[in-house]
């Protein structure tokens, strides 16, 4: 089997981002035996449909069986494995290439919504369990992350052998600085999570994916949603 997983180049003014991070982190810890391919995504939107170097032409090149899209929501408290991605692009700031699409479907005459196919809420249960805080959520936002989730889950919707979906990451730690606490999220400041926290909470996300493909794990029939 074959694993795709990506994370985003830094935007916003930032000079690093923790999804790319902790992508780069999860290919140094992956010891297989499935093949695992990483790359780093623009933050872009045309980039999002479909352009060279895109997520959907990875798909087309390498064929996984799991992919999981990786993005950063700074100030966040915990990993968020997504369930929802909707048809909608919004940006409050421009991408990386200039452009702040108002209002914009991802995808002309596509479904209000497409979800992740992922075993959300046996992958969030699976991190938390590990002592990373965890949780499934319901917004990707409106900016470039939710228009690659959609992008993704829409390409994949002719593919029911694919599990796909969206992670989103707080910021690391090394990146907030040596002086915050390595073992809080929340020290009176930016939200955070050590890397290799991160990359430990992906790493078993994806290997949660895997063993749904093999029918060895599946959903629990418990709540997972929200009041608001």
């Amino acid at each position: 089997m074959k694993v795709l997983v990506t994370g985003f180049e830094p935007f916003g003014g930032d000079a690093v981002n923790a999804s790319a991070e902790a992508v780069a982190a999860l290919a140094e810890r992956w010891a297989g035996p499935e093949e695992l391919v990483t790359a780093v995504l623009p933050v872009e939107f045309d980039q999002v449909r479909g352009a060279d170097g895109s997520l959907l032409s990875l798909l087309d090149e390498h064929v996984p069986d799991v992919v999981v899209a990786v993005g950063l929501a700074a100030g966040v408290t915990q990993v968020r494995v997504e369930r929802v991605a909707i048809n909608l692009m919004d940006a409050r700031i421009p991408d990386n290439g200039g452009a702040q699409p108002v209002d914009a479907p991802v995808v002309e005459g596509g479904p209000a919504a497409r979800f992740a196919t992922l075993p959300v809420k046996a992958a969030a249960d699976a991190v938390r369990a590990a002592g990373i805080p965890a949780g499934v959520t319901y917004s990707a936002g409106t900016y470039v992350c939710n228009a690659t989730f959609y992008a993704l889950q829409h390409a994949l919707a002719g593919r029911p052998g694919v599990l796909s979906g969206f992670v989103h990451v707080p910021r690391t730690t090394e990146e907030v600085g040596a002086e915050a606490s390595a073992s809080a999220l929340v020290d009176g400041g930016e939200a955070h999570l050590p890397v290799g926290e991160l990359a430990r909470a992906l790493e078993i996300v994806v290997r949660t994916a895997l063993a749904a493909a093999r029918g060895e794990v599946t959903e629990p029939a418990v709540a997972a949603g929200t009041l608001h």
